[in-house]
């Protein structure tokens, strides 16, 4: 189909390109769908009764804890010169290590203790530095310099909620008496108000600015990764030889679609961890049914490029169908597209601008999702301003019809590539089931262009598809993914052994479905340079596979602070472990294990 028939078919038949676009939209409603109701039977039951669950369309306001209740502290003697000190907090709140100060006097001369303290949490990335910070609890040993008996220890600390305010810093009095009884003396059993609670460190107001900067940075690199780059080249076709006005408006509604998805995408993934489930981005890739769904758009919209079937160039916007009014629908629904097909990716910034998203109140939490869409959309809407970068565009010719066919090839080869996770995530048959079901849709839109007779197998063709999308087999293959030679499969119980042991240990949590961590596995972490560089080290390499949802792995992740996958820790020793950027090269891997001592 060249691109003037293309024109001609979405201008002379407009029910019929209607027709199609609804059956593509059919598609996406149906894997949004799938994802919502395959997620929500995963919440717990007391996931359900959390106080912080949505009622409706509202939420329940955050409520601080006061700051006895958040950071309840037990001070306990061990022995004649040694106090343990016990924090136990609740789900949400942590302590900065670099905070905490210890003083101890015995009434002639007073000395400040400097703890051995415990592991903690480790964040990393280019603007924050190093923070280590300790969530639920920590213990911490104090030799002190005399005997305890009529001393008196004075503790200073400051923590944070997760929803985004810090408490001031808090300096507790302990005296300890003839006998060795320890009594606190200065801390006042009341409500903190809601003044003494100070913002994070930076503020919230300029930390959700700061998180949306990020956030809109990592919306542009988004557009560059290889999930997206396919989907903005077609968009791209349309610039070539639109108006001025057509194109301009064009980007707008392409802008629209993008952010608008963004914050849809935000709101399911709010409510879901709202009501108690450890979901991130990229959670939607973790139902098989979306999972098929998406390979059979894929496939769809395949066939369309290389004019194998008749869906008019309003959704795809190709060619001159940008210029006509009907474009509009296909200029936002493109960027609809691009948001759905971006899921697999996660761009540099991404993780520590949603990881933050997730844990604020719903308005700052759309934000930050607001402006990773704004960011996403940015460069094609700034195309659609720019005459001087219209002027780098090629001319339209013979060519654009060429490259739309090959464009072709790579939706193909995604929509294997999606089919193989499904199968991963199922059993081979749902694989083969379903790979008969993208034959069934090929026909059905081959057959559309027909009699009556034609269309009603068509319909007929299509409701196959859709079964076989969600036909299970009785029994699912009991067979475990098989892992990379030289790696184990982790579980909490096997990290604590091997810690506990001196052993240092790689945790990669990874899914078939997260083509960044697939690209770093292809070309950082599996290749023989760093896997002889793990061995020379003795690293026990562990992968924790996430391709279906695991909420012992949902939970690891949100340990560390994040919200979505890769996530790459290193431990090595008592220290706090390192927690590597998203995008690895081979040096980052290497430097980290410098200074893990060998076997």
């Amino acid at each position: 189909m060249t691109l003037r028939s293309a024109t001609h078919f979405a201008t002379a038949t407009p029910a019929r390109g209607r027709r199609s676009v609804g059956l593509l939209f059919a598609l996406c409603s149906l894997l949004w769908t799938s994802t919502v109701l395959a997620q929500s039977t995963a919440l717990s039951q007391s996931a359900l009764t959390s106080a912080a669950a949505p009622l409706g369309n509202e939420f329940v306001e955050q409520e601080f804890l006061p700051v006895e209740e958040a950071y309840p502290l037990a001070v306990e003697p061990i022995s004649s010169n040694t106090l343990l000190l016990i924090w136990q907090m609740p789900p949400g709140y942590y302590l900065y290590q670099h905070a905490f100060r210890f003083e101890f006097s015995n009434g002639t001369e007073s000395s400040t203790l400097t703890p051995e303290f415990p592991s903690a949490i480790v964040r990393e990335d280019e603007f924050f530095g190093r923070v280590e910070v300790y969530y639920d609890g920590v213990d911490i040993e104090l030799l002190t310099p005399g005997p305890l008996a009529g001393g008196q220890l004075r503790v200073t600390s400051q923590g944070c909620a997760d929803a985004g305010l810090c408490y001031p810093p808090r300096t507790q009095t302990f005296n300890i008496d003839e006998n060795g009884e320890i009594r606190e003396i200065n801390t006042p059993a009341r409500r903190a108000p809601s003044s003494s609670l100070l913002p994070s460190n930076p503020a919230p107001s300029q930390s959700l600015l700061f998180m949306m900067l990020l956030a809109f940075a990592g919306g542009i690199i988004l557009n560059l990764m290889p999930c997206v780059l396919p989907i903005l080249s077609l968009k791209v076709l349309g610039f070539a030889s639109a108006p001025v006005n057509q194109r301009r408006r064009h980007g707008w509604l392409y802008s629209a679609g993008v952010i608008l998805s963004f914050l849809l995408v935000a709101g399911i993934l709010l409510g879901l961890r709202g009501a108690g489930q450890a979901i991130g981005w990229g959670f939607q890739l973790q139902s098989p049914g979306f999972v098929i769904g998406l390979a059979y758009l894929f496939v769809v919209m395949g066939l369309a490029l290389s004019g194998m079937v008749e869906l008019g160039s309003r959704f795809m916007n190709l060619g001159s169908d940008l210029a006509q009014s009907g474009g509009s629908t296909g200029s936002f629904f493109t960027g609809v597209l691009a948001v759905v097909v971006a899921s697999p990716c996660t761009a540099p910034f991404m993780g520590t601008a949603l990881g933050y998203a997730l844990v604020q109140p719903p308005a700052q939490g759309l934000s930050v999702f607001a402006a990773l869409g704004a960011g996403m959309a940015a460069p094609m809407l700034l195309l659609s301003y720019s005459e001087t970068a219209r002027k780098y565009l090629p001319r339209p010719g013979v060519w654009m019809e060429r490259l739309k066919q090959a464009l072709a090839f790579p939706l193909y080869a995604t929509a294997l590539w999606l089919f193989w996770v499904a199968g991963r995530q199922t059993s081979v048959d749902v694989m083969a089931a379903t790979l008969f079901g993208a034959l069934l849709i090929a026909l059905g839109l081959w057959l559309w262009r027909g009699s009556f007779l034609a269309k009603s197998t068509a319909l007929a063709c299509l409701v196959v598809a859709i079964a076989l999308a969600t036909w299970r087999p009785a029994h699912l293959g009991s067979d475990e993914s098989t892992l990379p030679a030289g790696t184990v499969a982790y579980t909490p119980e096997s990290l604590n052994q091997l810690i506990a042991e001196g052993q240092p240990v790689f945790v990669d949590v990874t899914a078939d479905w997260c083509i960044t961590c697939l690209a770093n596995e292809r070309a950082v972490l599996l290749t023989t340079k760093v896997q002889e560089a793990f061995r020379d080290a003795g690293v026990t390499y562990m992968i924790a596979d996430w391709t279906d949802y695991d909420p012992i792995i949902a939970d690891f992740v949100a340990s560390h602070g994040r919200s979505g996958i890769p996530l790459y820790v290193l431990y090595t020793g008592p220290q706090a472990p390192t927690v590597l950027p998203q995008l690895l090269r081979t040096q980052t891997v290497l430097k980290a294990l410098e200074g893990v001592a060998g076997p």
